[in-house]
């Protein structure tokens, strides 16, 4: 039997820990107030059957070709009435379909950075972009946010000084206006405004992931960043929350220059043409703000479960801002607290959560955690926090016989 030689991998590989490591999803008896999932019965499994009949009925054989049939077309079609929304006017030639929204962020990133680059990011921000922007060997820099999102004022302050000082303008800034993984906060339009009017006057790009957007509680929709600035924002938006993430299924609006080159980096030369195909059939035979608004109903019950749920177990112990649309609360403790250390007493209790850390590069806080409210119905969410409260309490109270605080 031959003996295996060590490899040496590729060094792009972050050295950041995989994500939820502590909890494996195969714990069936565990509530997963980690999973950032839509909750699953409410997808539209009849209508999605349906479609896929009638996309292989009348469009069998484009569909099933590498060009694909008519539904890419109609997909597209969608897409720009839905934009109208945030005020994004474009023609069909400024949309892209993506293999989910995070093929998007990949592109940008490979289209407008070689290794060395600037990239700009939210502090806290997705973990997803974060390991992605650190494959591509990037620069980061992070800036806070707080209930009004990102602090806008701090980014300009640090154009200032860039150019002041001859020193490098990002490529991009990454910012989630809407609903923000993981705070829940959205961007106020007066920040998106000047977002846009720095993003022309210092020459970068902002790359705008409206993953959520179309979950508003409120029913109000303020207008995209891209409406501000079109030749100079990269608007990312996806399926996943509002229809299925399996069907893996993004789309980007930008400049046609920009498109053109990161269709030219699309290594999957198309995304499914046959799962566009269904898609077209499913939007043009389903009432769009039905469904839409169920999913909203049943979301905004389960956040006012999980906040009714967090005052109730943890009083004034921790501080969230309430989000209203999206799938996320970020608990923040006091400052001295890990909130990794009771992350493995939870698991073992039967529920789990994100730690904040993961969040974060460079100024790391620990103090925070993340939560989800659409995946599990009420009964979890109210079982799960207990659980959760428990753990912190009895971490706190090792602390204080310690005399350390917390």
């Amino acid at each position: 039997m031959q003996i295996a030689q060590e490899f040496t991998f590729s060094k792009r590989f972050p050295h950041l820990p995989l994500v939820g490591a502590a909890f494996s999803g195969k714990q069936s008896n565990v509530i997963p107030l980690s999973f950032g999932f839509p909750a699953p019965e409410l997808f539209p499994v009849e209508q999605l059957s349906s479609a896929s009949v009638t996309a292989l009925q009348t469009q069998g054989k484009e569909a099933l070709q590498y060009t694909g049939g008519i539904g890419q077309q109609k997909v597209i079609q969608w897409i720009k009435q839905r934009a109208l929304l945030r005020s994004i006017e474009v023609e069909d030639s400024n949309i892209m379909i993506t293999t989910g929204s995070m093929q998007g962020i990949d592109l940008v990133t490979r289209t407008l950075t070689d290794p060395g680059d600037h990239v700009w990011i939210e502090s806290p921000s997705f973990f997803g972009a974060i390991r992605l922007f650190l494959l591509a060997e990037v620069q980061l820099t992070s800036f806070p946010i707080d209930e009004y999102g990102l602090r806008v004022d701090l980014v300009e302050q640090a154009l200032i000084d860039a150019r002041k000082n001859n020193k490098p303008i990002p490529k991009f800034l990454y910012v989630m206006p809407n609903y923000h993984n993981p705070s829940g906060v959205s961007l106020s339009v007066e920040r998106r405004k000047k977002l846009a009017e720095l993003a022309y006057e210092y020459n970068f790009f902002v790359v705008e992931d409206d993953a959520y957007v179309e979950l508003s509680f409120s029913g109000k929709h303020l207008p995209a960043i891209y409406s501000f600035g079109p030749e100079r924002v990269i608007y990312l938006s996806t399926f996943s929350k509002i229809v299925a993430p399996g069907i893996r299924m993004g789309w980007t609006i930008t400049d046609k220059r920009i498109l053109e080159k990161m269709k030219m980096l699309k290594s999957d030369g198309a995304t499914s043409v046959f799962v566009q195909e269904i898609t077209s059939q499913f939007l043009s035979n389903i009432d769009f703000d039905r469904h839409l608004n169920q999913l909203i109903h049943c979301y905004r019950c389960r956040r006012d479960a999980m906040i009714q749920s967090i005052n109730d177990y943890f009083g004034d112990n921790v501080s969230f801002i309430i989000p209203d649309g999206g799938f996320f609360i970020w608990l923040t403790f006091p400052n001295d607290v890990d909130t990794t250390g009771f992350l493995q007493q939870s698991i073992d209790r039967g529920v789990s959560y994100i730690d904040g850390r993961h969040f974060y590069f460079g100024n790391v806080e620990t103090n925070h955690l993340r939560l989800c409210f659409t995946y599990c119905n009420e009964e979890q969410i109210r079982k799960g926090i207990s659980w959760i409260a428990d753990s912190y309490f009895e971490y706190k109270k090792k602390f204080d016989v310690l005399g350390g605080g917390v």
